[in-house]
């Protein structure tokens, strides 16, 4: 047995296997005495120690700390609307006014929730990117973050987006299934030619087509049943079908204009994770959050007369 293995199972259920592992590279674990390696193989005889790792620095509310939408909480869970334009941690560039800075702030008990290596991501076990608006769960204990982390891992969690694509989309229903990884060149971008690709499949549902003859525009809701790092930006791009205004798939600057007039209603990629479905770690009980439209993709489809009523959005989150 490995290491990290052994310690997984002496703490489960709050401490996932590779939690164990960051225990491990922090220190927290010892065998015979000595700090070693998640992978090291245990013969009998091994004594192997575990101790709490050290508390979190005393955090106070950071002072430009932003606000952030909640839109549901108990013991275990918080579930947040995030607006674009947030990162959800602290990262190289994006070091202030995070998700987790916001979450801190309303909520200074998740710095327990930090990882023993030091990294501030407490409760994070899903990411949306920072130019992505919609809902996200967060866990507030230990044992909701292994609870929640499994579900991820093992596609229990149901996701739904709306995207705002370029073009008009002209299947009702279009399934991609293209394996995604990262850019041969580009380190920053996904694509589905990667070298080292991993599954990816994302069901899309064309919901109302544009048709402009400036700006031909399809609004598509999107099911990914996998998790992978850009995924629905770049899927969709792969069909010819960028969202709007996203700089790093769809071709350019949206802000240049007068070359892709659709583009220009948007700062950033028209995607918004709309709903998220769940079962609750405690209680076991399926659970299914909605978030609103952002303001940016509500102006756009009002201006072209669509119904974004509640029964309307409702529609849009459960017909398949």
């Amino acid at each position: 047995m490995r290491l990290d293995q052994l310690v997984a199972a002496a703490l489960t259920p709050e401490y996932s296997r590779s939690q164990a592992a960051r225990m491990i590279k922090a220190g927290c674990v010892t065998l015979n005495g000595e700090p070693t390696r998640a992978a090291a193989a245990l013969r009998r005889g091994d004594r192997v120690a575990i101790t709490p790792a050290p508390p979190p620095p005393s955090l106070p509310p950071p002072e430009s700390a932003p606000a952030i939408d909640v839109m549901f909480a108990d013991t275990e869970l918080i579930v947040v609307n995030k607006p674009a334009g947030m990162t959800v941690h602290p990262a190289p560039g994006n070091p202030h006014s995070t998700l987790v800075d916001a979450l801190l702030a309303r909520f200074p008990e998740l710095a327990a929730m930090a990882e023993p290596d030091g990294v501030m991501r407490p409760g994070i076990v899903h990411r949306l990117d920072k130019e992505t608006s919609g809902v996200m769960v967060v866990a507030r204990t230990p044992f909701a973050r292994t609870a929640l982390s499994r579900q991820f891992k093992d596609r229990t969690v149901r996701k739904i987006y709306l995207a705002i694509v370029r073009g008009v989309v002209a299947r009702d229903r279009v399934t991609i299934a293209r394996p995604l990884g990262r850019h041969p060149t580009e380190r920053k971008r996904m694509s589905v030619r990667s070298r080292n690709p991993r599954d990816a499949v994302s069901h899309v549902t064309v919901l109302h087509r544009f048709a402009d003859r400036e700006a031909p525009a399809t609004l598509v809701r999107v099911r990914p049943e996998t998790g992978r790092t850009h995924q629905i930006r770049v899927h969709l791009a792969s069909i010819g079908h960028p969202c709007l205004g996203d700089p790093l798939y769809g071709g350019g600057n949206p802000t240049r204009g007068a070359d892709r007039p659709a583009d220009a209603n948007f700062g950033r990629q028209a995607l918004h994770a709309l709903t998220l479905t769940l079962t609750h770690p405690r209680r076991g009980e399926r659970l299914e959050f909605i978030a609103p439209l952002p303001l940016d993709m509500a102006d756009y489809l009002a201006a072209r007369s669509l119904d974004t009523s509640a029964s309307t959005i409702n529609q849009w989150a459960h017909n398949e």
